[in-house]
């Protein structure tokens, strides 16, 4: 007698994770309030257009939420054959950005002009990294205690991925990249001492990048001494506190704030000092909670997918949502050195916007399967009358 085997895993389609798809879409719809009321004032100073910048954070939203939705429907397992061509476009287009083909704002090479519209590579190349991590790490889950298999292809390509990233420049993006890295490394079974020496190197080269990058070691020191750099290259860090502090606790209101008079870039990355001036602290921690239910939602789906590779990509989209809002708002208080790095679905912006809106239908997908807890196996007397009964533990996401 011999027991009959599954030939490929059983899969349940659940119901869409409701509150995590809720998060999303009240996230986009807060950021088009917020943009418009932090961009006012310089749209119509410079484009003479109070709702320059809220009409085209709309078409951001809506086409977000249509990225969002259909992604969301789509089964993640479908990525697998598209993880080499996503990320060598991705690669590929971050090459061009960084070699001439480059729009530049805000002193850097960051975007690539296709007739009106201004796509980041940078930003996509957080998904593709993620996935094509997702991908390798299952294929090598039984060798990941190897350095040469398990460690280094992973670092090398997540390493060039920065340096691209250092070439524009974007210090903050590279560092994203990184902790991306280290953390899907580390639910994957890396060996830790491993881990805890490339993360040494890792400082030891951001201090390097830091100190020897003539721009970066001034903006530093100006952060560490603000009051006297206030005016100059503490400027922008020093409003932003300035924001925050009086909206004290309730906040001046939706629309009343005053610092969008003297704060640059309010409507993109420092879009949480306005928040906070203009719905207070209570504010703040109303759109911290919001982020908390996205990622511990995402955790949720990571622990519950179906797979390792559905695992990987949920705990890995739920490290970008956190660790890109935790350094947003971080910076905006001051209490890290200023960094360019957006709110997700918040900070004015489409690539950004349409980033995450993917990543978010992704992470969606995975909360629809059920992991297949337990697989009995009872034989009978011949291999006809063997059945594999399957039972499932859990109900759907809902």
């Amino acid at each position: 007698m011999r027991p009959l085997v599954a030939s490929a895993p059983v899969r349940r389609t659940g119901s869409l994770d409701s509150v995590l798809a809720a998060a999303a879409i009240a996230l986009l719809g807060f950021g088009v309030v917020m943009v418009y009321t932090s961009s006012v004032v310089e749209a119509t100073t410079t484009f003479r257009d109070p709702e320059y910048f809220l009409v085209r954070q709309a078409i951001y939203a809506v086409a977000g939420l249509v990225i969002l939705l259909v992604a969301s429907r789509f089964d993640y397992h479908r990525i697998k054959p598209f993880t080499y061509p996503i990320l060598g476009v991705v690669t590929f287009l971050m090459i061009l950005s960084v070699t001439g083909f480059g729009h530049t704002g805000g002193g850097a090479a960051r975007w690539l002009a296709i007739g009106p519209i201004h796509i980041q590579p940078s930003e996509a190349a957080k998904l593709a990294l993620i996935c094509w991590l997702a991908y390798s790490l299952e294929k090598k889950r039984e060798r990941m205690k190897s350095f040469s298999i398990g460690m280094l292809p992973h670092f090398l390509m997540a390493g060039f991925l920065m340096l691209l990233c250092l070439k524009q420049p974007d210090f903050g993006g590279a560092v994203v990249l990184l902790f991306l890295t280290f953390a899907l490394l580390f639910v994957a079974g890396a060996r830790l001492g491993y881990l805890l020496g490339a993360g040494m190197l890792g400082a030891v080269f951001a201090a390097w990048a830091v100190r020897f990058t003539s721009y970066r070691w001034e903006r530093m020191l100006a952060w560490f001494n603000m009051s006297e750099h206030r005016q100059d290259l503490a400027y922008q860090p020093f409003q932003s506190v300035m924001s925050f502090g009086s909206g004290e606790f309730w906040g001046l209101g939706l629309g009343k704030g005053l610092q969008v008079l003297y704060l640059p870039e309010a409507h993109t990355d420092f879009i949480s000092a306005i928040i906070g001036e203009e719905l207070g602290f209570i504010g703040i921690v109303a759109l911290c909670a919001v982020y908390t239910l996205i990622v511990a939602r995402g955790v949720r789906a990571a622990l519950r997918a179906e797979d390792e590779y559905g695992s990987y990509i949920a705990f890995g989209i739920s490290v970008l949502f956190g660790a890109q809002a935790l350094v947003n708002l971080s910076v905006a208080m001051a209490m890290l050195p200023t960094k360019g790095l957006t709110l997700p679905f918040v900070s004015f912006g489409g690539s950004s916007l349409l980033v995450s809106a993917a990543a978010m239908g992704v992470l969606l997908s995975v909360s629809r399967g059920s992991k297949v807890p337990n697989a009995r196996v009872l034989e009978g007397p011949d291999p006809e009358a063997s059945a594999v009964l399957v039972t499932q533990a859990g109900e759907g996401l809902g």
